[in-house]
């Protein structure tokens, strides 16, 4: 028996349940997709711990996928056993998890930072989330989801909503960018009134907001900071038409060719923005215990990485070559 379409109805149904994020949904599905793809489009109720084991040894083996993306997969399939098909946890209890080895970030000096934000069109989008990425820590997705009223000019504050973890936080709005950053929304507000004139200017809402308050997906507050270039039919309610968020390729495109066209040699993706500012906070006196909830990190461990990097010519330590 195949695998078809209400299989991965039945995984979107029990995520949102569980108040699963967007993109932890479309991950989610797009790896049950490949597993059952991997398993000669079988029913995954017809598989057990050996199929899984084979298909997360392709991965590591043959596509050498790394511990972390293997671990996401073997997430993804034991959530569809376990909420899904309601197989029992001790079923699957020989399954294990992959060993992730811990790296240090990569970090750009401050430097190499205003070397590559200026290989971008400055007052752009791409210019834009690139400097919220380094002036407020956030996560590239967290940025491009920032909703008109997330963002503070007054108190100098962004308001994150359901980050990773499922967690709201408050970060800081860099003096630098708040000037740029309000024309950006008044450019913004002047094409949602020409959204709204045509018969558009819906955002889509989050969770059942949009039942609660059916008109609030047409507010100001409620628009996206970035919205993406084009209107589009939405899914709810019946009949709307808006934008979604810009495309986060776009932004990875241009940092990328920035880059490069900086000549700097480190491999620096748009994360390593949010790498920075924590470790250039850390850098400038900062208290650890506020770059972590800057940062929105569970567990002070998982800041401390930046204790690594810190640019003190090898943690403080002065090379013996130097004294000769």
């Amino acid at each position: 028996m195949g695998a078809g379409v209400g299989l991965l109805t039945a995984l979107r149904r029990a995520l949102r349940v569980r108040h699963y994020s967007p993109r932890t949904e479309e991950v989610y599905v797009a790896w049950v997709r490949r597993y059952v793809a991997f398993n000669g489009r079988r029913h995954p109720r017809e598989l057990g711990e050996r199929e899984i084991a084979a298909f997360l040894t392709g991965l590591a083996v043959e596509r050498r996928v790394t511990a972390a993306t293997q671990n996401q997969a073997l997430a993804a399939v034991l959530f569809l056993y376990k909420e899904v098909l309601g197989r029992p946890a001790g079923a699957l209890s020989g399954l294990v998890r992959a060993r992730q080895s811990q790296r240090v970030p990569v970090v750009l000096t401050q430097a190499e930072v205003a070397r590559v934000l200026g290989g971008l069109r400055e007052g752009g989008t791409e210019w834009l989330v690139a400097s919220l990425l380094y002036g407020s820590g956030l996560r590239l997705l967290e940025a491009l989801s920032l909703r008109v009223k997330d963002v503070d000019f007054e108190r100098r504050e962004i308001r994150i909503r359901r980050a990773k973890g499922d967690k709201d936080r408050v970060t800081v709005l860099a003096d630098k960018i708040r000037a740029p950053l309000a024309e950006h929304l008044k450019k913004v507000r002047e094409r949602w009134d020409r959204d709204l004139r045509s018969g558009a200017g819906w955002a889509p809402l989050p969770g059942a907001l949009g039942l609660k308050y059916p008109n609030a997906g047409r507010e100001w507050a409620w628009q996206w900071v970035f919205p993406g270039r084009l209107v589009h039919p939405l899914p709810e309610p019946s009949g709307a038409r808006g934008r979604y968020p810009f495309h986060e390729t776009a932004v990875q495109r241009a940092f990328r060719a920035a880059v490069l066209a900086s000549g700097i040699s480190k491999r620096a993706s748009c994360h390593t923005l949010r790498h920075s500012f924590a470790t250039h906070l850390l850098e400038s006196g900062s208290d650890i215990r506020t770059v972590q909830e800057l940062l929105g990190h569970r567990d002070v461990s998982t800041t401390m990485i930046y204790t690594h990097v810190l640019n003190r010519g090898g943690m403080g330590v002065r090379s013996p070559a130097d004294t000769l």
